[in-house]
Protein backbone atom coordinates (compact mmCIF):
# COMPACT_ATOMS: atom_id res chain seq x y z
CA UNK A 1 0.00 0.00 0.00
CA UNK A 2 1.42 3.41 -0.90
CA UNK A 3 2.39 5.80 1.86
CA UNK A 4 1.74 9.52 1.52
CA UNK A 5 3.44 12.14 3.69
CA UNK A 6 1.37 15.23 4.44
CA UNK A 7 3.33 18.29 5.53
CA UNK A 8 1.28 20.89 7.34
CA UNK A 9 2.14 24.60 7.36
CA UNK A 10 3.71 24.30 10.83
CA UNK A 11 6.04 21.55 9.58
CA UNK A 12 4.13 18.66 11.13
CA UNK A 13 4.64 15.56 8.99
CA UNK A 14 2.03 12.81 8.98
CA UNK A 15 2.66 9.59 7.07
CA UNK A 16 -0.48 7.69 6.14
CA UNK A 17 -1.29 4.44 4.40
CA UNK A 18 -3.20 5.34 1.24
CA UNK A 19 -5.24 2.54 -0.34
CA UNK A 20 -5.02 2.46 -4.13
CA UNK A 21 -8.30 3.65 -5.63
CA UNK A 22 -9.21 5.94 -2.73
CA UNK A 23 -8.79 9.69 -2.98
CA UNK A 24 -5.86 11.52 -1.45
CA UNK A 25 -8.44 13.39 0.67
CA UNK A 26 -9.80 10.11 2.06
CA UNK A 27 -6.28 9.00 2.93
CA UNK A 28 -5.65 12.29 4.73
CA UNK A 29 -8.98 12.19 6.55
CA UNK A 30 -8.56 8.56 7.59
CA UNK A 31 -4.99 9.31 8.67
CA UNK A 32 -6.14 12.20 10.87
CA UNK A 33 -4.28 14.92 8.97
CA UNK A 34 -5.73 17.92 10.78
CA UNK A 35 -5.05 20.38 7.96
CA UNK A 36 -7.34 18.55 5.52
CA UNK A 37 -10.88 19.39 6.67
CA UNK A 38 -12.90 17.80 3.82
CA UNK A 39 -16.21 19.39 4.77
CA UNK A 40 -18.12 18.09 1.74
CA UNK A 41 -16.74 14.56 2.03
CA UNK A 42 -15.34 14.57 -1.48
CA UNK A 43 -18.37 15.70 -3.46
CA UNK A 44 -16.50 18.62 -5.08
CA UNK A 45 -18.67 21.15 -3.28
CA UNK A 46 -16.02 22.98 -1.23
CA UNK A 47 -12.29 23.63 -1.20
CA UNK A 48 -11.42 22.36 2.27
CA UNK A 49 -9.20 19.55 0.99
CA UNK A 50 -6.94 21.94 -0.91
CA UNK A 51 -3.32 20.70 -1.06
CA UNK A 52 -0.14 21.69 -2.83
CA UNK A 53 1.54 19.19 -5.14
CA UNK A 54 5.02 19.62 -6.60
CA UNK A 55 5.52 20.29 -10.31
CA UNK A 56 6.77 16.72 -10.80
CA UNK A 57 3.67 15.35 -9.10
CA UNK A 58 1.31 17.60 -11.08
CA UNK A 59 2.86 16.30 -14.30
CA UNK A 60 1.85 12.77 -13.26
CA UNK A 61 -1.76 13.68 -12.40
CA UNK A 62 -4.79 13.98 -14.65
CA UNK A 63 -5.68 17.55 -15.55
CA UNK A 64 -8.05 19.31 -13.19
CA UNK A 65 -11.62 19.61 -14.35
CA UNK A 66 -13.30 22.96 -14.91
CA UNK A 67 -15.39 22.33 -11.79
CA UNK A 68 -12.29 21.70 -9.68
CA UNK A 69 -10.67 24.87 -11.04
CA UNK A 70 -13.84 26.82 -10.18
CA UNK A 71 -13.93 25.38 -6.63
CA UNK A 72 -10.29 26.37 -6.07
CA UNK A 73 -11.46 29.98 -6.48
CA UNK A 74 -13.13 29.51 -3.08
CA UNK A 75 -10.01 28.24 -1.31
CA UNK A 76 -9.08 30.19 1.82
CA UNK A 77 -5.34 29.75 1.26
CA UNK A 78 -3.30 31.04 -1.63
CA UNK A 79 -3.89 29.10 -4.84
CA UNK A 80 -0.58 28.18 -6.46
CA UNK A 81 0.45 26.33 -9.62
CA UNK A 82 0.45 23.04 -7.68
CA UNK A 83 -2.93 23.60 -6.02
CA UNK A 84 -5.38 20.74 -6.32
CA UNK A 85 -8.39 19.51 -4.41
CA UNK A 86 -7.21 16.26 -2.90
CA UNK A 87 -10.67 14.72 -3.23
CA UNK A 88 -10.12 14.71 -6.99
CA UNK A 89 -6.79 12.86 -6.90
CA UNK A 90 -7.02 9.07 -6.86
CA UNK A 91 -4.19 7.20 -5.16
CA UNK A 92 -1.99 4.98 -7.33
CA UNK A 93 1.00 2.79 -6.49
CA UNK A 94 3.24 5.37 -8.20
CA UNK A 95 2.41 7.88 -5.45
CA UNK A 96 4.24 5.90 -2.78
CA UNK A 97 6.42 8.30 -0.80
CA UNK A 98 4.87 11.49 -2.18
CA UNK A 99 5.14 14.51 0.08
CA UNK A 100 2.04 16.69 -0.15
CA UNK A 101 1.91 20.14 1.40
CA UNK A 102 -1.18 21.32 3.24
CA UNK A 103 -2.07 25.05 3.29
CA UNK A 104 -2.12 26.99 6.55
CA UNK A 105 -5.89 27.41 6.37
CA UNK A 106 -8.83 25.68 4.73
Amino acid sequence: MPKLIFIEADGTRTEVDAPVGKSVMEAARDGNVSGVVADCGGSLACATCHCYFSNDQIADLPAKSDTEADMLDFANAEVKDGSRLSCQIIVTEAMDGWEINVPDTQ
